[in-house]
């Protein structure tokens, strides 16, 4: 490869790195939490109760009642089932005059269905996909995976001659931007082709609904949207045929979705949604959707005959056309929900391998652009320094503040789905402002500490506060609550030696540096800039 095109290379491989980090750090450190996103859930909810044998029943009646006070909701309204998880809230969902509306079965009244009215685990599921911003973070998200793609190729190209010589290169030593890039390679080519899916998928999860909004104005003349809505759906069109009817309710319509997956082989499908269109009325329908293991598209559906459960429509995995393969393969690839405990185990190493990748490609562009022979350094390099710290790693104690928050919380007669949010932002703006007044070097250690301590304070308080429904799930067998509460302390103990060494770096490093805090640092700063 020609110098100047290596050169090339590199520069765009730089700022296309730069340009999406920041986004892709949050995205992997939350995303790698998402892989136990149901121990999660579970976990955040002490004082829920094991779903009743009847709950699906309540929740048919509860359609009615809605239907009957909002006729809009006839024409499409949607229940949740509560799975195997019994943190999981049975909620209704339908379209309105004034946009959606939810209502679980312990509301009265509905209520606007807003994005960031979630628990914990569904708002760091909400941090990775649109970094907890509404709609708009959704299509940044899209635009932040195809820069990532952007850099993946350039980043395979420029190591490309050299890849099996650099596989297992890391060389420990007083060249730390040497270190640094070593570490930086080595993760980034062991783990590409994971990469490669994370880009591919997420660009398209993303983006899907633009593409599909251009596609459908510029080529084909506004049929577009129908046809998608029937690659990816089971429901066949269905037409209102007037008169009354008597639905069936959705407990009984899941026992008829099970069989008729069992049928096409899909023996282990299980309900986690559905929804029915012109609900009361004849010609009624119903939509099942479930997922399935063992299959790398988990995700499948059943349609139904909402009167009498007569099956109108299968998609289930061994039963389904290629498009709906395709949809459901692109979900299973992104999230790892295709295998077994040890591949969600393996995609979390790969969800912290990855903010790793980026936050060290900021310290590359730092140590590469940094002075070497005086203290005060260039505006860039010290801007750099401080975003990075703020950003990433307030992300980090913003996570684990926002856990200590909705295990507290309940006690001072808060409902989490209202604080969770702002907790979160608020301690993420405390880190950017604590890093611009203590300077990027001595921030670093305090807020690597403060996580390390909120975070083993997780785990603790959780045991002493609910030792009870711990030792009950431990009985049952269910490992979901002691698993969260170990993992934040293993965290917390992670985060904890990190700041060890970032505290023996900022004593002991390189006075020419942004990462230098010592006491010698101000005096040289001072005699350099009276010289």
């Amino acid at each position: 490869m020609k110098a100047t095109t290596l050169r090339t290379f590199t520069t765009v491989h730089t700022w296309a790195g730069l340009l999406a980090g920041f986004a892709l750090f949050v995205a992997f450190y939350a995303g790698a939490l998402t892989m136990f996103h149901d121990e999660i859930d579970t976990w955040a909810m002490p004082k829920v109760e094991a779903h009743r044998a009847d709950t699906m029943d309540r929740a048919g009646a509860m359609l009615a009642d809605i239907v009957a006070k909002h006729p809009a909701a006839s024409e499409q309204i949607g229940v949740t089932f509560p799975a195997d998880h019994p943190s999981h809230e049975v909620a209704a969902y339908w379209m309105d005059k004034d946009g959606w509306k939810t209502q679980t079965l312990d509301e009265a009244h509905p209520r606007d269905s807003e994005d960031h009215e979630h628990g914990l685990a569904d708002f760091v599921y909400e941090l990775h996909y649109d970094l907890g911003i509404p709609t708009a973070g959704l299509y940044l998200m899209g635009v932040v995976s195809v820069i990532y793609g952007l850099a993946l190729l350039t980043g395979l190209l420029i190591h490309l001659p050299n890849l099996v010589r650099e596989l297992f290169a890391l060389r420990p030593g007083h060249n730390l931007k040497r270190l640094w890039q070593d570490a930086h390679n080595v993760i980034g080519i062991l783990s590409l082709p994971f990469h490669i899916i994370f880009a591919i998928t997420g660009a398209l999860l993303c983006l899907t609904s633009v593409a599909l909004l251009a596609f459908n104005t510029l080529a084909f003349d506004g049929k577009l949207m129908p046809a998608f809505e029937r690659m990816t759906s089971a429901m066949p069109t269905v037409e209102a045929k007037g008169g009354n009817a008597a639905m069936l309710s959705p407990a009984q319509l899941a026992q008829h979705a099970r069989r008729a997956a069992i049928a096409a082989g899909a023996a282990d499908f299980e309900p986690d949604y559905m929804r029915y269109v012109h609900y009361g009325q004849q010609g009624a329908a119903a939509e099942v959707r479930g997922t399935s293991g063992k299959t790398l598209g988990e995700y499948g559906m059943v349609a139904l005959d909402a009167t009498d459960g007569r099956v109108l429509k299968v998609q289930v995995s061994g039963a389904r056309d290629a498009n709906h393969a395709t949809y459901s393969a692109i979900f299973g690839l992104h999230f790892g929900s295709f295998g077994s405990v040890s591949l969600r185990w393996l995609y979390f190493l790969l969800g912290l391998a990855g903010a790793f990748l980026f936050y060290s490609g900021n310290l590359l562009y730092i140590e590469s652009r940094r002075k070497r022979r005086q203290t005060h350094q260039p505006l860039k390099v010290r801007a750099m320094a401080t975003a990075t710290v703020g950003v990433c790693l307030g992300t980090c104690f913003g996570v684990s503040i926002t856990f200590l928050a909705n295990l507290l919380g309940s006690y001072a007669g808060y409902a989490p789905t209202s604080f969770v949010q702002p907790v979160f932002f608020i301690a993420l703006a405390m880190a950017v402002i604590w890093t611009v007044v203590r300077r990027p070097a001595r921030a670093a250690v305090d807020l690597l500490f403060a996580t390390a301590l909120l975070s083993i304070a997780v785990g603790v308080l959780d045991m002493a506060l609910h030792g009870d429904r711990l030792l009950l799930t431990l009985a049952e067998g269910r490992y979901a609550v002691i698993g969260v509460d170990l993992g934040a302390i293993a965290m917390g103990l992670g985060f904890g030696w990190l700041g060890l060494a970032t505290r023996q770096r900022t004593h002991h490093g390189d006075p020419c540096s942004v990462w230098f805090g010592g006491k010698a640092d101000r005096g040289a700063v001072k005699a350099e800039q009276v010289a």
